[in-house]
């Protein structure tokens, strides 16, 4: 499935600048896995890895209610096979890069997210 990266792009960090959870999940697969050092940080996981939406829509919205002010600003979007970056301002001043793959349904399925220290 080919996904119009700017497109995309332009609308997940419109979701996650909603705070909307419900919008944010609505780009990913039932199933998908992200892999962060946020969710190290928050969690105390080492692998810094999640699976499942519901798994992660509880971190998330623990996430959203520590961050009430939480907002991106896209700064590029790259793409590869199947796959996307997102080159973006984060949270706590940091810039983060997140690589997004996706499934025949145009869903996120799995996540890399890299942030500056």
């Amino acid at each position: 499935m080919k996904i119009n990266e700017k497109t995309f792009a332009k609308k997940w960090i419109n979701s996650w600048n909603s705070h909307n959870l419900d919008d944010i999940l609505s780009h990913y697969s039932d199933n998908f896995e992200i892999t962060t050092p946020m969710i190290k940080i928050a969690t105390g996981i080492d692998s810094g890895t999640l699976s499942g939406k519901q798994n992660i829509r509880e971190y998330w919205a623990t996430a959203l209610k520590k961050m009430p002010d939480l907002h991106f600003e896209l700064k590029e979007v790259t793409a590869s096979v199947n796959s996307i970056a997102l080159y973006y301002q984060s949270v706590m001043g940091k810039m983060a890069i997140e690589v997004m793959f996706f499934n025949e349904q145009g869903k996120i399925n799995k996540v890399i997210a890299h942030y500056t220290n």
